[in-house]
């Protein structure tokens, strides 16, 4: 079974400027057809228009509907056959190095070997007139 990964950008909403044309038409099909040339161009395939419900805030508490036109593509991805199932987290280390020589490994650290000296960073702006609480 083929496996797609997908992508959804928003469609024009105006005509892009372009010398010779001139309606409001034309102008918006040239948008689109930029639009869809560059998705085109980083292999992505045209697969339909969908115009979606969205939920957006009005005022304080008060909500209303838009409907948003987007633009769904899809491509085949490219690494599926060549990228491993499940990744190791960590590189398999041999047994028998290890038991042979325990000091042949470096020491586990989390931070800097040597801690920072200094002033310590500053936090905020400080009022001289108020104490700690």
């Amino acid at each position: 079974m083929q496996q797609y990964e997908y992508k959804v950008v928003p469609a024009p909403k105006r005509g892009a400027k372009h010398r010779g044309l001139k309606t409001t038409q034309d102008r918006f099909a040239f948008a689109l057809t930029e639009l869809m040339n560059d998705m085109a161009r980083d292999g992505w395939e045209y697969l339909r228009a969908d115009a979606l419900p969205c939920e957006e805030k009005v005022g304080l508490t008060g909500r209303s509907t838009s409907f948003h036109n987007l633009l769904v593509f899809r491509r085949a991805p490219a690494a599926v056959a060549a990228r491993p199932a499940v990744a190791p987290a960590v590189a398999a280390v041999p047994t028998e190095a290890v038991k042979a020589d325990p000091g042949a490994l470096p020491p586990l650290r989390l931070g800097p070997a040597v801690a920072e000296q200094g002033p310590a960073p500053a936090v905020g702006t400080a009022k001289p007139g108020v104490a700690a609480q």
